[in-house]
């Protein structure tokens, strides 16, 4: 049986570092870069990339919609 794992694009130079997609995310997997985007904001990304599961939890809470979520089945070998 495939097994299903996640992923999160998230558009860095929209992302205003608000981090409501931290706590909604059940996998502790988003986290807040120390970087900044072009506006000088911390922005969200994939801090354990592993344990996404693309629940979409952390796309339902933004506010600004930047970020998209993806689910890919992966076959177990």
């Amino acid at each position: 049986m495939a097994k299903v794992r996640g992923a999160i694009v998230v558009d860095v130079e929209r992302c205003k570092g608000c981090s409501v997609c931290v706590p909604a995310c059940p996998q502790t997997v988003i986290e807040l870069a120390r970087e900044v985007n072009g506006k000088g904001y911390h922005y969200a990304y994939m801090q354990n990339p592993e344990e996404c599961t693309g629940c979409a939890n952390c796309a339902i809470v933004c506010p600004d919609g930047v970020i998209t979520v993806y689910k890919v089945k992966v076959e177990k070998g």
